[in-house]
């Protein structure tokens, strides 16, 4: 590890803030203050985040939150990298902070049961047990749990739905089956089991502290996760220990590249990848070269580039 240590702390709290509009100035100027960087959602249902900086300012941040008695006790997950997981501080107001798009869920009063990292295997080796993996088709593609069910979505507020049509969900002789559920950090399946609960699954289970806390705490050698862990920085991935991953990442779509990507035609550094070639009109890609000929000049000067962001790929979801 270098001698510029950053540690990440990645954290969510499901609470009722209904003043988190007026929360967002005050809490992106002591980020900026500790020079943290990094993404922090506020909803009226909560606080999701994932932000990084020197270990002594992030834990300050972490004070701060702590010191309003409804974020007290406020839990996170801490990983170590030798370069800038981020390299912007946004502070952003959601309808939700992890978009289901289902009124009427709430996961303080109705998620699922917790189970511990050290007893999932057992869970999910139950033959009785649905496993479902309730992440986007491009984080399963690199890496998910032995046996797990994938739901082929873009958006997590597509899961519903397929939870509607699943036929390893539907009931038996009247009765429905187990499940258990997980995500990288735990925060959609807070959501998804509270939604599963008020379909009438009754026997809803979800990984306590989700992957991230799995691969953290779990031996290799005792271990049912198969492949690496997509994280949303530029760690890109994580294996088991938290070890950063050699997946990288389209700068365009912000999803990690398929094996054999940069041998594509449609491959263009920092403009596309056969995953969001179609997806991007010639104006983006245009805007997206530019943006890679100044990170590249900015590399060259030996100085930090940032630019502008590329808008979002276009997409039929």
């Amino acid at each position: 590890m270098s001698d510029t240590t950053y540690l990440t702390a990645a954290f969510y709290k499901f609470v009722d803030l209904p003043d988190y509009e007026a929360r967002k100035a005050p809490l992106l100027a002591f980020c900026e203050e500790h020079h943290v960087k990094g993404l922090i959602l506020l909803a009226r249902e909560g606080i999701n985040s994932t932000i990084a900086g020197a270990p002594a300012d992030v834990h300050a941040v972490l004070a701060y939150l702590r010191s309003d008695p409804l974020l007290a006790d406020l839990h996170h997950k801490e990983s170590f990298a030798d370069k800038a997981p981020f390299y912007r501080m946004k502070v952003r107001l959601k309808k939700e902070i992890v978009t289901m798009g289902v009124p009427d869920i709430s996961p303080t009063l109705m998620a699922g049961t917790y189970v511990k990292p050290a007893d999932w295997n057992a869970l999910i080796s139950d033959p009785h047990v649905v496993v479902v993996d309730t992440r986007n088709d491009y984080e399963v593609e690199i890496g998910t749990f032995k046996g797990a069910l994938d739901p082929h979505i873009q958006s997590f507020s597509q899961l519903p739905a397929w939870v509607e049509q699943a036929q390893a969900l539907q009931a038996r002789s009247g009765v429905k089956p187990k499940v258990a559920m997980f995500c990288t950090g735990g925060i959609r399946c807070e959501k998804s089991t509270a939604y599963m609960r008020a379909q009438g699954y009754d026997e809803v289970y979800h990984l306590e502290g989700g992957i991230l806390k799995y691969l953290e705490t779990v031996a290799p050698e005792q271990s049912l996760w198969e492949g690496e862990c997509f994280v949303f920085d530029e760690r890109v991935s994580v294996g088991h220990g938290l070890v950063p991953g050699q997946h990288q990442l389209c700068r365009a779509c912000r999803q990690p590249l398929e094996d054999g990507a940069t041998e594509s035609p449609l491959f263009e550094l920092g403009v596309s990848c056969p995953r969001c070639h179609a997806h991007t009109t010639d104006t983006q890609k245009d805007s997206a070269r530019e943006r890679q000929r100044q990170w590249e000049l900015a590399k060259a000067r030996h100085q930090t580039h940032i630019g502008a962001q590329l808008p979002k790929p276009q997409t039929s979801h």
